[in-house]
């Protein structure tokens, strides 16, 4: 039997509405941030990642889908959204736009990995960017965004961390420190992070092999080492999450995976799907529009794991009420009420309230089990006698009450009752 590849998940009809859900609040809390949705290819040519996200981490060495096409070009299928936004916004010119520009996506994306509860190897992200802002207000902003969009979902068991790493100048001086540390100790590292140690030595910082974690421990911090514009910088986000209500911690252990972060970065965790992970995370990549060879231009953003969500959702018991099936079912005795059982139907549709007829020549009894199976909530009755009389019986199946209501005053009477 063909079967679905591996790390891949079927979203079945049963389980749509809860996507529904959580894709309407991200659009809903977005818009109120006055972003707007952007729409990007699920492939992208491979030097793109490499480049933006960066050759040192884990997703280009490891973990993208890559082929060649048909003629011969390398793409890759996108292991993450940031990149592809800030192509578009080179490609189309977006900084002699309005700014500053904001954009957010709900996408798929796709890396080679492991797959385990929450992490699949097609995945999906919600993700915000914004480009053009300098200031610690934006990051506060993108920030806030994420926090009430969690909220929204009523999570209430997830914690905000924030740290800086700086920017290219203050990070030399930390490489240097962080060198000079790990040093003593390359022979105990992973091979993964005896390449990391030339080419990008704070990327030791978010290994998972233990020998790695633990030796890690004792490095020098980011914060340490800032020079006054990024100290600075990170004094004004605190305070302006502070002024908002917004509680966070200090973390200053978070790096990000990703190479193109720079001055604020910062995740939001839970434990309530069990071992603690990040929910959403994101930062600042000043820094990311030079690396594809375009002029600098601020940015910063975020994204969430949509599967991660959805398993907090559930631990934190905040999923939707389960969707419910067609508002009326309309069961025709015979072959002329069946027929006019589907005309009733089409004018139900059209005044807006959803419904079914049968469509597998059931007896009514049959059609009744099968009505309160899917959760209908009204049953109109259509035979011999309701034809000539021009009027249905309808049943409640929530209150068992019944009632004979014309056909022309159906659709008024389901309004009216729901």
């Amino acid at each position: 039997m063909i079967q679905i590849p591996k790390g891949c998940k079927d979203v079945l009809p049963s389980q749509a509405y809860q996507w529904q859900y959580l894709e309407a609040k991200a659009r809903e809390i977005a818009g109120a941030y006055a972003f707007k949705e952007i729409r990007t290819p699920v492939f992208e040519h491979t030097e793109l990642f490499s480049r933006g996200v960066g050759d040192t981490t884990d997703i280009v060495n490891k973990e993208m889908y890559t082929f060649l096409d048909k003629g011969g070009r390398s793409v890759t299928l996108r292991p993450e959204g940031t990149a592809g936004v800030a192509r578009a916004f080179l490609e189309h010119g977006l900084a002699g736009s309005a700014l500053p520009f904001k954009a957010y996506y709900i996408i798929s994306a796709f890396r080679y990995e492991r797959p385990q509860a929450g992490r699949l190897r097609e995945f999906h992200q919600f993700g915000c960017e914004l480009y053009g802002a300098a200031g610690a207000a934006a990051d506060a902003e993108v920030i806030s965004l994420a926090d009430a969009f969690l909220k929204s979902l009523g999570l209430k068991k997830v914690e905000l961390r924030i740290n800086s790493i700086g920017c290219k100048h203050c990070r030399a001086r930390y490489h240097q420190a962080l060198k000079e540390y790990f040093a003593p100790h390359i022979g105990e590292m992973c091979e993964d992070c005896r390449a990391r140690f030339e080419k990008n030595p704070m990327r030791i910082l978010d290994c998972k092999v233990e020998g790695c974690k633990k030796i890690a421990q004792g490095a020098p911090r980011m914060l340490d080492y800032l020079c006054d514009d990024c100290r600075a910088h990170f004094e004004q986000v605190k305070s302006l999450l502070t002024e908002a209500g917004i509680a966070y911690t200090v973390d200053a252990s978070i790096v990000r995976g990703l190479d193109y972060y720079s001055r604020t970065v910062f995740e939001f965790v839970s434990d309530a799907a069990g071992a603690q992970g990040t929910v959403l995370g994101g930062g600042r990549y000043d820094t990311l529009l030079e690396q594809m060879d375009g002029k600098p231009v601020p940015a910063v953003g975020f994204a969430a794991g949509m599967e991660r969500l959805l398993l907090v959702m559930e631990a934190e018991n905040c999923m939707p009420p389960a969707d419910t099936g067609a508002m009326c079912y309309l069961a025709g005795m015979d072959a002329p009420s069946r027929e006019k059982a589907f005309l009733l139907a089409q004018k139900l549709r059209g005044e807006g309230i959803s419904c079914e007829t049968d469509l597998m020549d059931r007896s009514v009894k049959a059609q009744f089990k099968y009505a309160d199976k899917t959760g209908a909530r009204f049953v109109a009755v259509l035979g011999e006698r309701e034809l000539a009389e021009g009027a249905a019986e309808v049943k409640d199946l929530r209150t068992s009450a019944s009632e004979r209501v014309n056909f022309g005053e159906l659709a008024d009477y389901i309004k009216r009752r729901i």
